[in-house]
């Protein structure tokens, strides 16, 4: 961890030991202890920050809840190896099919389901006008039972009434989509940016404060170009990585 890597910024309003835990995590990523397979000896780590060892070991400890790292006696700590799920972004963007074969089983639970007034921006992105109303879903989405992501999906309510029970009991958007009519719909727009993790993101991806979230912004139509789906995901980083496609 060389360079600005080693840097930390006091009275900057984030924890020391959460911004160590992101420089380990960014180096974790990036390859730089692949050849020991373990993160370098506390001491050293309080030396390359310039803090305590306490700091550096609320770190480590942070990192090892993820289950990015393990502490073992005598040996150090080690690092998981926990291969990232790859995950297709493309004009047919779908869960199910893009963790395909990655994974023995996927699962999507429903976590709420509510109606409201759409936003003027929900408005704009889904062609409403002002005064209609939406159904927002949020769900959460497993692979092989371990957290990937976390979704707050928005619908036309007129177009979709019955969504949520659709996706209680499927567990998939597409499935709720062709039981309500919609047998195909494409991916018009994805944004994709990164935050830290907190409130309801980190209790239910089972994350520790200072974990890196990718979040999409994603816009999904029918065949005619009608927008059907507005939603916000935000997937542990740790744990995904994407790949867009043409």
């Amino acid at each position: 961890m060389a360079g600005n890597s080693t840097v930390v910024q006091r009275q900057s309003g984030v924890a020391l030991w959460r911004q160590i835990a992101d420089r380990i995590r960014a180096s974790i990523a990036a390859g730089e202890f692949d050849e020991t397979g373990r993160v370098p000896p506390e001491i050293m780590l309080a030396t390359q920050f310039g803090v305590n060892r306490h700091t550096v070991r609320s770190a480590l400890a942070a990192l090892a809840q993820e289950g990015i790292v393990r502490a073992v006696q005598g040996v150090g700590t080690m690092i998981e190896r926990k291969d990232r799920l790859n995950f297709p972004i493309s004009r047919r963007t779908r869960f199910n099919e893009g963790i395909g074969a990655q994974a023995l089983e996927t699962e999507g639970i429903l976590l709420s389901s509510t109606v409201e007034p759409a936003s003027d921006e929900l408005a704009r992105r889904l062609g409403l006008a002002p005064e209609e109303t939406v159904i927002r879903l949020e769900t959460l989405r497993k692979a092989d039972g371990r957290a990937v992501s976390r979704a707050t999906a928005w619908f036309p309510a007129e177009r979709f009434a019955g969504i949520g029970r659709a996706y209680g009991e499927s567990g998939s958007i597409t499935v709720a989509f062709r039981s309500l009519g919609l047998d195909d719909y494409v991916r018009v727009t994805t944004e994709v940016t990164a935050t830290h993790a907190d409130g309801d993101d980190l209790r239910d991806l089972e994350l520790s404060p200072g974990a890196i979230l990718l979040v999409t912004r994603s816009l999904n139509a029918d065949p005619a170009g009608v927008p059907v789906q507005y939603a916000v995901s935000r997937f542990a980083a740790d744990r995904v990585q994407f790949t867009i496609e043409n």
